[in-house]
């Protein structure tokens, strides 16, 4: 059950819209379910709205001056889809319930607000009060959101209806109804407030300091107005979109802080505070002069995300400033990646944007080396045009899916359901991103295992079946195809490696019980420890013959710029599994 709550000031207009036809649903035997006394008149063949106007107005008519400017309280209810259909009496019940609780007309108080309930569909009311008591006094209207949902969520238990996850006050604000009703009458597939915030998000992303991040929201296209204290200093910045103009045709602004909670600029600047790890070395796999800088980052990418997971599986309340650069870091792949893969990776981003935020604080947040790893990749693609798709992308998203599973066992350990669902969410995207990403470089790697000399594939396949003997089978039974990571090991041998010291560092980077694939995994953290190329038909660059896979310039970014994680639950203890991937 869905509650939506704005302020307005013209009683009637909002009576006529609910009375009338509608405009993006048909409203349908438009009706009262319930009212402050239970006698209001429900306008009809006989009654005129202007009467159920006047009695709802009459209190804010004597307040005079005293009266506030928005005097409308209006709450639409609405009850999950597939949820049984309510009677006219439930749906009484529940306005009571609403009013009561939000301080709207408390139960036994005979000086509440005069308040009506409307029905015209199926599946919700709105409710429409007047904010003057009957003692010309205003109500106490103190998060009266916060307040609705939590009674919306009783009211569910109690009525069996569909259980929503509960809030905790952290969500970005949702569009309004007129935002809605504005972007379908100019055909734009999304709200004002919902592209301004997607934007701002890509902008901080690794940027370097305030100056860059102000730059970019110019470059994207944003119209930006910053606010100055008397000393000159910024205090805050609005953004609007080119050509959306209110009925005045002035531009209409969004503040920060109305985006989204952590993207007004004091929050802003205290990420940006936490800089960008410093590259006075080159980045990860730099001895690979032969591979885009685009694909440079992304190798650098995989391995600080792989140490982000970690830290999340550690289930320690530091691990809360991961997920701010996690968010970071799917911001830039998003608006850095191509076509194939661009929908779902945005999509995902979007999700987990939820997922970032939360009322647990990290006191030492370290963000440096996540932070590091999107300005990375963002510089790259923006200097050479979009990042490359398939072999780095996916070896990238293929660990993305990871940590995005990891935070939704955070986030649940801790009762944090939407933000768990938002990581889940993400994690979905991924996976369909990752499809599209790795069919080529897999479908590959697969003909090039098959059309290895027999003798050879059995020495690698002899290898795979000690390193791992559960592994058999897939999580759906079925035997396991090890073409891929067989042509993997090949190449690795082939480039002066040790296959089974360099197989074992792969399995023991993480724990595996969790992979839904488990050959894909293991295909991308060999490719990347041995610094073979993610394009399989690339020739493998040959190493000193039998030297054992050393740690990568990716691990020790990792290490220098992300604190220690504590050791992970023994796998053995069922509660400390993350959900299988």
């Amino acid at each position: 059950m869905v509650p939506d709550i704005g302020r307005g000031s013209r009683t009637h207009g909002l009576l006529v819209y609910l009375y009338g036809p509608g405009k993006r649903e048909e409203h349908t035997d438009a009706h009262l379910v319930g009212s402050w006394d239970g006698f209001a008149p429900d306008p009809g063949p006989q009654v005129t709205l202007a009467r159920l106007t006047a009695a709802l107005d009459l209190r804010v008519k004597q307040a005079g001056d005293r009266a506030p400017a928005k005097h409308v309280w209006h709450c639409s209810v609405r009850t999950a889809p597939g949820d049984r259909r309510l009677s006219d009496e439930e749906w009484n019940a529940v306005a009571q319930r609403i009013v009561h609780a939000t301080g709207i007309a408390p139960d036994g108080d005979p000086d509440g607000c005069r308040w009506i309930a409307v029905r015209h569909a199926e599946d919700h009311i709105h409710i429409v009060a007047t904010l003057v008591r009957g003692d010309l006094r205003n109500p106490r209207l103190n998060y009266d959101f916060n307040k609705a949902q939590a009674e919306c969520r009783r009211i569910e238990k109690e009525m069996g209806l569909r259980r929503l996850n509960a809030g905790d006050g952290t969500a970005a604000k949702n569009p309004t109804s007129a935002e809605k009703f504005k972007a379908e009458r100019t055909g734009r597939p999304e709200t004002s407030r919902e592209t301004l915030r997607e934007a701002v998000r890509q902008a901080v992303a690794g940027a370097h300091d305030e100056k860059e991040f102000f730059t970019r929201l110019r470059e994207a296209g944003l119209r930006v107005k910053l606010r100055h204290a008397p000393s000159g200093d910024a205090l805050g910045y609005n953004v609007a979109l080119p050509g959306d103009r209110n009925r005045h045709g002035e531009p209409v602004w969004y503040p920060g802080s109305k985006l989204a909670p952590d993207l007004s600029l004091p929050k802003i600047r205290l990420r940006l505070a936490d800089g960008t790890a410093e590259r006075t070395t080159p980045s990860a796999a730099s001895d690979r002069t032969d591979w885009s800088p685009p694909a440079r980052e992304r190798r650098s990418a995989t391995g600080i995300a792989e140490r982000a997971a970690v830290l999340l599986d550690g289930d320690d309340d530091e691990a809360a400033a991961q997920l701010v650069g996690v968010g970071e870091l799917l911001d830039a792949v998003a608006q850095t990646s191509p076509a194939a893969t661009r929908a779902e990776l945005a999509a995902a981003a979007r999700a987990f944007e939820r997922a970032t935020r939360s009322h647990i604080r990290a006191e030492r947040a370290n963000t440096r080396a996540l932070r590091s790893a999107a300005r990375g990749i963002v510089q790259a693609s923006g200097a050479l045009g979009r990042g490359e798709d398939g072999g780095t992308t996916a070896m990238l998203i293929s660990t993305l899916v990871l940590v995005t599973l990891a935070a939704a066992r955070w986030h649940s350990a801790r009762g944090h359901a939407q933000q768990a669902h938002a990581s889940r969410q993400a994690a979905e995207h991924l996976r369909a991103a990752y499809r599209q990403a790795a069919a080529t470089p897999m479908r590959v790697l697969h003909d090039q295992g098959r059309a290895l000399p027999e003798a050879q594939r059995r020495t690698h396949e002899a290898t795979l079946r000690a390193a791992l003997p559960e592994q058999d089978v897939g999580a759906d039974g079925t035997p396991m195809k090890t073409d891929a990571l067989v042509a993997t090991l090949a190449q690795a041998e082939q480039a002066g490696h040790d296959t089974e010291a360099l197989l074992q560092q792969a399995i023991d980077m993480r724990e595996l019980d969790t992979a839904e694939n488990v050959n894909d995994v293991l295909v991308w953290r060999l490719r990347r420890l041995a610094q073979l190329p993610a394009h399989p038909g690339e020739a493998p660059r040959r190493t000193q013959a039998g030297t054992s896979p050393t740690k990568t310039s990716a691990n020790r970014t990792s290490e220098r710029n992300v604190p220690t994680a504590p050791p992970r639950p023994a796998v053995s203890d069922p509660r400390s599994r993350p959900p299988r991937r």
